[in-house]
């Protein structure tokens, strides 16, 4: 039987033996151990007599790895190089590689020597690699308009097969036009290891709308796919437009702070610019603004900026100065005579049409515009003109003098008769002095817009002519009044009363005596008629006729 192994042991180094026609295909991962399987892992022949593992070196010669008999857990290691360490084989006759690396990438032939047969089944290992990083480099901060601009370089290392490099943005892909997207894409190998990296280099034209938009590196791998992101990426791009803007809480009024600010579209913003200051170029650096200080209404007028590094880009922008002057002809302490006439003239110089008022100790009137004066026309006049941000004030006090007049001088009784008041009123200015032609008590003085009260009390006892005088220092005037003494009116009274009763009382008499004499009359007359029928009648009634007799009957006298 040794004989027998001897002979196929001699059969199989000269290479006499059936292969089987295919070639069967392995892929392991770097680094680890790949299980190679013997016939695609079919069952050994009945009569197996021994597997051997060999494979193909650079040269194109065999090599032998290891050799393993039928029906024992033993097997001989044959290799001499570097697979001496990293073979061996399993129960099932697979071949086992630890530490795999590219060098790997061979076919391995596994070798059946059976009682009957002897058959090669060759296989081909493929070794792969995952990248060993996905890398950004050269990524950019900004992007410029209308430029290519390089966004970044993504880097894949270390892969077998080489990794394949996309660019997408907003996950959309990209595709190469040489003046918006430009992709430079470049691959290594690693001469120790063979390994490969790759590597492309996006460079992209932006556009104002790229402002939000995301870059992403795409690293597609047959092991692993893998997405990095770049961006947003804030764009650049030179001022397509200037303005220029006049900061003010309002209406520019003369004597304010004005600033000016010149601001360009660009991004980033310009920081740099020249301004234009009747007439003279002013550089301001690491700022926008330009300010004016107090400014006058001289200073109204057209004003312009320009870019500091492109004087054609500018702007101009008209400043209004808001101004008001106003003065009246007559200011202070103006005295006037009552009587006189009087006008005031307004001067006023403004940007505008200001609004003009007056006041009269703080009422609204008319513009002060007299031809005679009157006392009550005194008073404090104030005039106000305005524009929208801006109020004025003049004023003057206006006092109205003239010498005294008294317009009344009047008696006033009283309840009790015991006295009398006197009231003497008067017009002047300055405020008049009362002087009486007679003592008195209780004096009462009001003053109020030139018109003088003065009241006092009296007690005459005799008819008076008495006098009110009245002067300040433009004149006097004086009037007199006749006041009857109080207790000549009591005595009269009485006196008046008592004759008045006396009257009464005589008439009262006299109607009695009347009336008792006409009684005495009556009664007289009777007896007298009496004795006169008694006497005569007889004669009567003799001497009578008949019709006197019927007279005197029809006269109710006896007959």
């Amino acid at each position: 039987m040794n004989m027998v192994v001897f002979l196929l042991l001699v059969l199989v180094s000269a290479g006499t033996c059936d292969q089987v026609s295919g070639t069967e295909k392995v892929t392991g991962l770097y680094g680890e151990t790949i299980a190679i399987p013997c016939n695609r892992g079919a069952p050994p022949p009945h009569d197996l007599m021994f597997i051997k593992w060999k494979y193909e070196k650079d040269d194109g010669s065999a090599g032998d790895l290891l050799i393993k008999q039928a029906h024992t857990d033993q097997h001989t290691v044959q290799a001499t190089d570097d697979y001496a360490k990293r073979v061996n084989i399993d129960d099932e006759y697979n071949l086992l590689i630890s530490r795999t690396s590219l060098k790997d990438q061979k076919t391995f032939t596994c070798m059946v020597v059976s009682g009957t047969n002897l058959m090669e089944y060759p296989v081909l290992v493929v070794i792969n690699k995952k990248p060993s990083s996905v890398t950004l480099m050269d990524k950019s901060d900004v992007l410029q308009k209308d430029k290519l601009t390089t966004v970044g370089t993504c880097v894949v290392a270390d892969a077998n097969p080489a990794a394949t490099i996309t660019w997408t943005k907003n996950r959309k892909s990209l595709v190469v036009d040489g003046k918006v997207v430009v992709i430079t894409p470049s691959m290594k190998l690693d001469p120790a290891t063979g390994l490969s990296t790759t590597s492309s280099t996006l460079q992209y034209a932006a556009t104002k709308e790229d402002v939000d938009a995301v870059f992403s590196c795409v690293s597609t791998h047959v092991l692993t796919n893998q997405t990095t992101d770049l961006g947003p990426f804030p764009i650049h791009y030179p001022s397509e437009n200037v303005g220029l803007e006049i900061i003010s809480k309002g209406s520019i009024i003369e004597g304010d702070n004005v600033t000016l600010k010149c601001h360009g579209d660009g991004n980033p913003p310009p920081s740099s610019f020249f301004f234009y200051l009747k007439g003279q170029k002013t550089l301001v650096e690491n700022s926008d603004n330009y300010t004016l200080t107090g400014i006058s209404r001289e200073a109204a007028g057209d004003y312009k900026c320009s870019l500091a590094n492109n004087e054609k880009m500018e702007a101009s922008q008209s400043l209004n100065v808001s101004y008001l002057d106003l003065s009246l002809s007559l200011s202070g302490k103006i005295v006037k005579t009552v009587g006189d006439s009087l006008s005031v003239r307004v001067d006023k110089s403004a940007s505008g049409e200001p609004k003009v008022s007056w006041t009269k100790n703080g009422k609204g009137v008319n513009q002060p515009e007299f031809s005679k004066l009157t006392y009550a026309d005194s008073g404090v006049y104030l005039c106000e003109a305005s524009l929208p941000g801006i109020v004025q004030h003049q004023s003057f006090e206006l006092v109205i003098e003239g010498k005294p007049v008294i317009k009344s001088l009047t008696e006033h009784g009283v309840a009790d008769a015991k006295h009398k008041v006197l009231s003497c009123e008067a017009e002047g200015v300055p405020k008049p002095r009362f002087q009486w032609s007679v003592n008195h008590t209780d004096e009462v003085i009001s003053y109020n817009d030139g018109r003088a009260t003065n009241k006092i009390t009296v007690y005459p006892m005799e008819n008076l002519n008495v006098s009110c005088t009245v002067s300040n220092k433009l004149g006097e005037d004086v009037m007199t009044i006749n006041v009857s003494p109080v207790f000549k009116e009591e005595s009269e009274e009485k006196e008046s009363q008592n004759d008045l009763h006396d009257q009464s009382m005589l008439i009262v008499g006299v109607v009695v005596g009347l009336l008792i004499a006409a009684a005495l009359v009556g009664l007289l007359y009777w007896l007298y008629m009496k004795n006169t029928r008694q006497g005569s009648f007889k004669t009567r009634n003799e001497a009578g006729t008949s019709e006197e007799i019927k007279k005197l009957e029809e006269n109710n006298y006896p007959v």
